[in-house]
């Protein structure tokens, strides 16, 4: 039997069109937005640092989103905070808009996802997105995961103390109340398995 070269292209588009594909969000990028995506057991919501690019950024976000992911078989979700995270932000001991952004993007991932344990997350000045958000809605958090708190001991709002992680560095100018970005201040993707093991067990 004598097949035409339509006739096989059109077999293999349909062969191609019937073969898993993998669902899993690529946590590689500084840029993510699981939230538009579909429901999974774990949601991050990460706000990035100070000058950072993208809405998750690159220093500790990927390292440990991929590390997460892994511990969790992939049912992971992240979704970064879109807020300016620029110089001024940080002086003024946090930014307002982002504080209310991480708030209405845990309540986004809530209501669309019920049965989703949301982690809040961020390092430098988004941890200070994270204690502004209102009790009432972070006492619905799982539990928040903090690098290079320039609020070190400050509670998060709502969140009982075990289920926090606050990850600083020795050296870590920004931890000590500072405002001076030192070498130890960009090396916290090195505590990606830390963060993530901690995120898993909650």
């Amino acid at each position: 039997m004598h097949f035409s070269t339509a006739t096989v292209l059109m077999a293999l588009v349909g062969f191609s069109a019937a073969s898993p594909v993998d669902k899993r969000q690529s946590l590689s990028g500084t840029t993510q937005n699981g939230l538009s995506g579909s429901c999974k057991g774990m949601t991050v919501i990460f706000a990035r640092g100070t000058t950072e690019a993208g809405n998750v950024g690159s220093v500790a976000g990927p390292p440990f989103f991929q590390a997460l992911s892994k511990m969790v078989n992939g049912d992971l979700a992240v979704q970064g905070v879109d807020y300016p995270a620029d110089i001024p932000g940080f002086l003024a001991g946090g930014d307002k808009d982002g504080s209310a952004k991480m708030a209405q993007l845990v309540q986004q991932a809530m209501t669309k996802c019920p049965d989703t344990k949301v982690v809040m997350a961020g390092r430098s000045t988004s941890p200070q997105c994270c204690e502004a958000t209102p009790a009432a809605t972070a006492s619905k958090v799982a539990g928040a995961v903090i690098f290079g708190d320039p609020d070190n001991g400050q509670p998060v709002q709502g969140i009982q103390k075990a289920n926090t992680k606050v990850i600083c560095h020795m050296g870590d100018n920004i931890c000590a109340g500072g405002s001076l970005i030192l070498q130890p201040h960009l090396t916290y993707g090195q505590d990606a398995n830390t963060a993530a093991k901690f995120a898993a067990g909650l």
